[in-house]
């Protein structure tokens, strides 16, 4: 039997998502971004009304491993999702029938004033998913040279001024380390103003999170494993949450290319791995959206694995 549900975080498009897998009898799947479990459940529940199955959850923050399921049908793996081909090997697995990725941070790091994902707090810097290896946020604050942070900023939070906040990082760092959320605040009060600039700062924060976490390269190598490791007429289901990830989720359900390059064959026909499932993103219902503001920048896109 399952475990009761844990209070981590609301799942995201929970039914839309677990529907788009079209879970069979004896079927293998993934949930990459566990997480406190919520589409886990209930994937795990579809497998056993269709009368058996596995499931693969993968995290690999140490505050998610506290959620797994206790299932005979459930393996809990405490990994980034970019290795998912090595554990695939690992455990025997040759294919799966559907991976599921919802590309959201979970309420619970934006609620742990430990971790330093949310400015609604004072703490250390550090936004690592992963506490047992790799920078901080303030590592790269403290080493990373002017252009190298503008480069960041800009690409990964999108934000125009990138470069101004590189200078007054550096500027700041000159006196003094950066070491607490209320260091890095209190060096942006000349650019944002708390509570007149949430979003602009919220993407200062993301921008750093990103980098931190390898966010980007992670998921270039998810979805590159996915179109390997998925069995023909497989399921590919991601929900994203901001452009970046996006835009490369939509190139590979495309063209099976991270660059979105199309590639066609001898007739002109899109030489592509994948069907698409769902030609318009399906976002939250409006009662979603109000019941949880997370899910208003949610994006599910889903593709089907073609033989070949």
């Amino acid at each position: 039997m399952m475990e009761g549900q844990t209070v981590y975080h609301v799942p995201v498009l929970l039914g839309a998502s677990v529907d788009a897998l079209q879970i069979h009898k004896g079927g293998v799947y993934a949930d990459v971004t566990f997480g406190g479990g919520s589409h886990s459940r209930e994937i795990m529940r579809r497998i056993h009304e269709a009368g058996g199955g596995r499931l693969f959850g993968f995290d690999q923050d140490a505050d998610a491993e506290q959620n797994a399921l206790q299932d005979d049908g459930f393996t809990f793996v405490r990994s980034n999702f970019r290795y998912i081909k090595n554990f695939a090997r690992y455990y025997g697995v040759e294919h799966f029938d559907g991976i599921l990725a919802d590309l959201g941070v979970s309420w619970h790091h934006f609620d742990d004033s430990t971790r330093g994902f949310s400015f609604r707090f004072d703490g250390e810097l550090d936004m690592r998913m992963n506490q047992r290896a790799g920078m901080t946020a303030a590592d790269i604050l403290n080493n990373y040279d002017e252009k190298r942070l503008a480069d960041v900023f800009f690409l990964y939070g999108e934000l125009r001024n990138s470069r101004q906040i590189a200078r007054e990082v550096l500027k700041r760092r000159a006196e003094s380390p950066i070491l607490t959320i209320g260091d890095l605040l209190d060096l942006l009060k000349p650019i944002y103003d708390r509570e007149r600039d949430k979003k602009e700062l919220a993407k200062v924060f993301q921008a750093l999170r990103i980098e931190v976490n390898h966010e980007m390269e992670a998921l270039k190598d998810l979805l590159q494993s996915a179109t390997q490791l998925l069995a023909a007429g497989g399921r590919l289901v991601v929900i994203t949450y901001h452009s970046l990830e996006d835009r490369m989720v939509k190139n590979v359900m495309k063209s099976g290319r991270v660059d979105g390059k199309v590639e066609k064959d001898f007739f002109g026909n899109v030489a592509s791995p994948y069907r698409l499932v769902n030609r318009q993103v399906v976002v939250p219902d409006e009662q979603e959206q109000n019941d949880n503001p997370r899910s208003r920048s949610a994006k599910l896109r889903v593709a089907e694995r073609l033989p070949g």
